[in-house]
């Protein structure tokens, strides 16, 4: 058992969230949001930061992706067994779901860092011998079942979270929500704050509000409707109960149906989104609201390539303590730079081969895309003229590795991946595989071996994406649409290039068309006849971008920022 008792003394921030990316063998994320949260946790501890994680066990994870010969995506579960890589809290929890006691079992995970530091993850699971079998499986799968099923996984992170920490004796003065899954959180504070029953007048509930609002800090993450949680009011009440009246929880959360999005902004003091253009984004969709940005970083020494994490050692000791000093990277040998990173890309393309038998070549530019499998993030705008990709290849060849999972319910991700496998088929004989079961081991090969990463959503649609800051840190250079973090990471023909520009509308043929335009006229003669011009590029983009866009920097501005009126004792 983990002795709580060092952080017990100091912990004054928990953050919650429905996924966490700790590390591959553990699947508890499903993909950008999770790995989100792994790299603010891995930065906390990196930092000191006085945190805490809350998160679901998920112990059937997400999704295991299997192919089959025509392109379909399988489902599978994805299990893991918390006994493996946690520790039993020593303590129980209840909720009440339906009219029925639930019981949690915290498990804790001690997330090290390799500065010396570490933070505790708490992972919450109903799969205990205390609650009926349906219970049981409350927190089995993430993301799982239906409405009803996502309530129930909601509540049991918010409420029975919060309740978790007060259990294991942690003093919170300040809450992080990840994403509005977590809003319960917001509510369950709300309750134990009012001072009068049910019944009170809107005086007592204001003044709850009010405290629950200072120790609130909510990030959203969507530009998109759909991917904000709507309940029906009769499932909530059926499910949660009556601990607020409806008409109270309506003024929250929604007149129609309870938005969880809704519910975390109008409890939470300070609401941020996770790119500047996301944060306008946000700001036209919640306009009652102020919606501030902290732009998303990523774990620089986790998805730095250790081959080229040594280079950079040589020159720049201090980049894991202190990423901003790789705004030196131009000090780096480049020589060094491209042998390592010619390494890394071995390693991918026969990573490539072991998982589709597809053979590629070091010496033929390899473009990578990994991505959430859906409609907006349109992975196969690259094939959107296929003969036109043909003769572009049949001057300068290059070669295409895409990977990435559809949502279980996700029809048209799902015909998305089909289409993708139909086209690599047609489009030979460029070199293209498809890579089944996108993880944190694989992302971490892809993000270091590939050349270029392609990056094509519909703006303004791409909140922030991560995966191309770490293929940047990598030296791999963005060839990307401008959203999301791109807009401010661009600068072209240093960091990258951009896809289309940032005044007309969003437009796929146009898009489709600038991507080609860009591949054939500028890409590809760059890598093939001017090798020191590329490499200078790779430098730009480790320096310019890794020393910005990394996750201490992200929480460290949280900290400034979002933390710093509520905690105490720092």
């Amino acid at each position: 058992m983990i002795d709580l008792t060092p952080y017990l003394r100091g912990t004054r921030i928990a953050y919650f969230s429905m996924e966490i990316g700790l590390r591959p063998e553990i699947h508890t994320y499903s993909g950008g949001l999770g790995i989100l949260a792994g790299d603010a946790a891995r930065s906390a501890a990196d930092l000191g930061l006085p945190m805490v994680f809350v998160t679901l066990a998920s112990r059937s994870g997400y999704l295991h992706q299997d192919i089959d010969a025509k392109g379909n995506q399988i489902d599978n579960p994805d299990p893991w067994n918390p006994a493996d890589f946690t520790h039993p809290a020593g303590v129980m929890v209840s909720v009440v779901i339906e009219d029925r006691t639930v019981w949690i079992r915290p498990w804790l995970y001690e997330l090290k860092s390799p500065l010396g530091r570490q933070v505790p993850i708490i992972l919450l699971d109903t799969d205990v011998s205390e609650n009926e079998p349906a219970d049981r499986s409350i927190t089995e799968r993430l993301y799982g079942g239906d409405e009803a099923d996502r309530i129930r996984q909601e509540i049991v992170l918010g409420i029975g979270g919060e309740r978790a920490l007060q259990a294991l004796g942690f003093s919170i003065s300040t809450y992080h929500l990840n994403e509005g899954h977590a809003a319960f959180l917001a509510l369950s504070l709300l309750l134990r704050y009012r001072r009068e029953p049910v019944s009170a007048d809107n005086g007592s509930l204001a003044h709850a509000i009010a405290r629950v609002r200072e120790q609130c800090v909510f990030t959203t993450h969507t530009p998109v409707e759909a991917g904000h949680d709507r309940f029906d009011y009769q499932n909530v009440r059926q499910i949660l109960g009556n601990i607020i009246r409806l008409e109270q929880l309506k003024q929250l959360a929604g007149a129609d149906r309870l938005n969880m999005t809704h519910l975390a902004l109008s409890l939470s003091g300070y609401v941020n989104g996770v790119a500047v253009r996301h944060a306008q984004t946000a700001q036209n969709m919640f306009p009652g609201y102020r919606v501030r940005a902290i732009t998303n970083g990523a774990h620089i020494p986790t998805w730095m390539h250790p081959k080229i994490a040594a280079v950079v050692q040589t020159r720049l000791p201090e980049w894991a303590r202190e990423p901003v000093s790789l705004v030196r990277s131009d000090e780096v040998s480049g020589d060094l730079l491209w042998s390592a990173h010619q390494e890394a890309k071995g390693e991918l393309i026969a990573e490539i081969g072991r998982l589709t038998g597809v053979e590629m070549r070091p010496d033929v530019l390899l473009i990578g895309l990994a991505r959430r499998m859906t409609g907006y993030k349109r992975p196969d705008l690259l094939f959107s003229d296929l003969q036109r990709l043909l003769a572009i290849n049949a001057r300068r060849p290059f070669q295409i590795v895409m990977a990435g999972k559809a949502h279980p319910r996700d029809l048209e991700g799902k015909k998305l991946i089909q289409m993708i496998h139909a086209c690599m088929r047609k489009a030979k004989p460029i070199a293209a595989a498809f890579l089944p079961n996108y993880h944190m081991g694989l992302a971490a090969k892809l993000v270091a071996g590939s050349d270029v990463w392609l990056n094509s959503p519909l703006p303004p649609y791409e909140a922030s994406g991560t995966s191309g800051m770490k293929a940047a840190f990598n030296g791999v250079l963005n060839l990307s649409v401008l959203d999301g973090w791109w807009v401010e990471g661009w600068e072209e023909g240093v960091t990258g290039w951009a896809i289309g520009n940032d005044t007309d509308p969003p437009d796929a043929s146009a898009h489709a068309a600038e991507l080609y335009s860009k591949l054939e006229g500028t890409v590809l003669p760059l890598y093939y006849l001017d090798r020191s011009r590329w490499i200078w590029m790779m430098k730009q983009a480790i320096g310019k971008i890794g020393s910005v866009f990394n996750s201490q920097r992200m929480m460290r501005r949280y900290t400034t920022e979002a933390y710093v009126s509520t905690m105490t004792g720092l």
